[in-house]
């Protein structure tokens, strides 16, 4: 994580409360506003300014490095809603449904319906669902790769 100075605004102010007349003569609180995000941080517990604006960098760091985590997390989060559906392990979330009466298999996440007899006479009958499912897949695997570049 690279924090660039010219993207930090510093600002100083008096500080309040307690101290006497040191309080009201010195500029000594100190305010970070990391302008990318808009993240504030202020500082006003030492009675230096610098200590001020030391304490109050790594506590806005912290809070960047936070923010970017957070939006990683929601980025992986919203991915994999995407691949795997809104509620996982639901009922309506069925892989492959085996219809004996009617005679046919249907695979719910490509949506195609194949015989099931040639399924018994030898096993060829899946070749139309993997070939689907391996499509969707290859189609899947470019749309994340197109919105990681972005």
């Amino acid at each position: 994580m690279e924090v660039l100075d010219r993207d930090i605004k510093v600002e100083t102010f008096r500080a309040g409360g307690p101290g006497a007349q040191h309080v009201n003569k010195t500029d000594s609180a100190v305010r970070l506003t990391y302008i990318p995000t808009g993240i504030t941080v202020s500082s006003q517990n030492q009675r230096s300014q610098q200590q001020n604006k030391a304490s109050a960098m790594k506590v806005l760091l912290a809070r960047i490095a936070d923010a970017q985590r957070q939006q990683q997390e929601q980025a992986t989060s919203d991915a994999r809603r995407r691949l795997i559906g809104e509620t996982p392990g639901a009922r309506s979330d069925r892989i492959r449904t085996y219809n004996f009466p009617q005679g046919r298999v249907t695979d719910h996440r490509v949506k195609i319906s194949v015989p099931l007899a040639p399924m018994f006479e030898g096993g060829e009958g899946l070749e139309p669902i993997i070939e689907a499912l391996q499509a969707r897949y290859r189609a899947d695997r470019v749309l994340l790769a197109g919105e990681e570049l972005s």
